[in-house]
């Protein structure tokens, strides 16, 4: 996946804020609060899912240009 490819972008920042966060602490309910993102399985679960939504983005490849080119004033709002 490209390095300048948007989804890489936001998806690293995220990984990298979670785990500097796992690294600093050892108090599990207190590692709980400080990532705000549920219970530590919930944010495991997350995690995983992400980790297959990466494998995903790498098959569909959203950073190449269309296929076919979008119509006209697709994305115009009236």
């Amino acid at each position: 996946m490209p390095q300048s490819a948007q989804y890489r972008i936001n998806a690293e920042q995220i990984t990298k804020q979670r785990l500097g966060l796992v690294e600093q602490e050892t108090d599990v309910p207190t590692l709980e609060q400080k990532l705000g993102a549920g219970q530590i399985e919930e944010v495991i679960k997350q995690a995983e899912d992400e980790l297959s939504l990466c494998n995903k983005m790498q098959d569909w490849k959203p950073w190449e240009p269309l296929q076919t080119p979008s119509p006209e004033n697709q994305w115009k709002w009236p």
